[in-house]
């Protein structure tokens, strides 16, 4: 008896422990009681949710051209701005950068999609009144949620349906060994993303193993920007930020990106692609294919250039002078 009452207490100590491990902790929403506090402006979207938000450049009611930023992994609508007030004043646009879902003062969202993120943007600029013709520029990891405007450094899922094996494959073993478990458990094991993060035994990401000596420079002026407010980014946890960026973003998408029709109409001109030459974070065989399958994007393909393009003056000045162009 006491050998059965043994192994029932060690086994009902492991499930419990696997429970636990594989569980990630509630966030700590803004504003609630134990939470952070809300310090940002924000609107309050349609399902009671939050995003907070940042404008830049020319007040919203006197701009000629309103553009919203989606932020990339691992940042805020503090993120460093690669541009002036002053060249914002001359070319007449108003920016608009916002916490996506979990990230920084934004309230996290559980049932969040590629959809859903889609869905915050066009609420967003509703909210803010910015009229029915805006641009969308969406950075590396911030372009999944606005396939269909402006984007940079564009995110890729190894997994979409027409891409082909050989492609995929390919691209997907030239990643180190730690992006290929966290890419592929976030994709076929979500429920153990959670645990894979929190492991000791293996890193699980490090990103800066990819970047190139210029991502490397210009991420020395990232980090130093006196408005980047690191500290905030993940403080509601990071389970509803970060981890839930690459789970939605690696997992299955309701659509193909590359079997979309062309979205020109009178408040849709054109959709840009942007991607550094010497990229190694996204896979420049993957944007090539994209643009070449989609042939109403306008692809630009700036040689020598890495993943931080967006963070580098010159590169976000043209991007911008591009997108206000049509």
């Amino acid at each position: 008896m006491i050998i059965i009452a043994t192994i029932f207490a060690f086994a009902l100590g492991i499930v419990g422990w696997i429970y636990v491990a594989l569980k990630p902790p509630s966030p700590k929403i803004c504003g609630t009681p134990n939470g952070p506090q809300v310090t940002s402006p924000r609107v309050k979207l349609n399902d009671g949710r939050h995003l907070a938000y940042k404008e830049f450049g020319v007040p919203r009611e006197k701009a000629q051209y309103k553009i919203i930023l989606s932020h990339g992994y691992n940042a805020s609508k503090d993120m460093h701005i690669a541009v002036s007030q002053e060249f914002m004043e001359e070319v007449k646009a108003y920016m608009v950068i916002y916490d996506r879902a979990g990230y920084g003062e934004s309230d996290p969202y559980p049932s969040r999609s590629v959809k859903t993120e889609a869905f915050d943007i066009e609420e967003l600029a509703d909210k803010l009144k910015l009229g029915s013709k805006f641009y969308v520029i969406g950075c590396s990891l911030g372009a999944y949620p606005i396939w269909g405007s402006s984007l940079v450094v564009p995110f890729v899922n190894y997994w979409w349906p027409s891409i082909p094996s050989t492609l995929s494959i390919q691209s997907f073993w030239k990643l180190p060994l730690c992006f290929k478990f966290t890419f592929g458990i976030a994709h076929y094991t979500p429920w153990l993303y959670y645990w894979w993060t929190k492991q000791k035994w293996y890193r699980s990401t490090g990103i800066e193993v990819l970047f190139t000596n210029s991502d490397l420079e210009i991420l020395k002026d990232v980090v130093n920007c006196p408005t980047n407010f690191k500290e905030k980014i993940r403080q509601q946890g990071d389970y509803e930020c970060l981890h839930r960026d690459v789970l939605v973003s690696f997992g299955k998408w309701e659509f193909d990106p590359t079997e979309l029709t062309n979205p020109s109409t009178e408040s849709i001109r054109s959709v840009h692609m942007w991607q550094g030459g010497a990229d190694r974070v996204i896979p420049i065989e993957f944007s090539r294919f994209v643009a070449q399958k989609l042939p109403w994007i306008q692809y630009h393909e700036v040689p020598n250039a890495g993943h931080l393009i967006v963070h580098e003056g010159e590169s976000l000045k043209a991007i911008i002078r591009a997108l206000i162009a049509e």
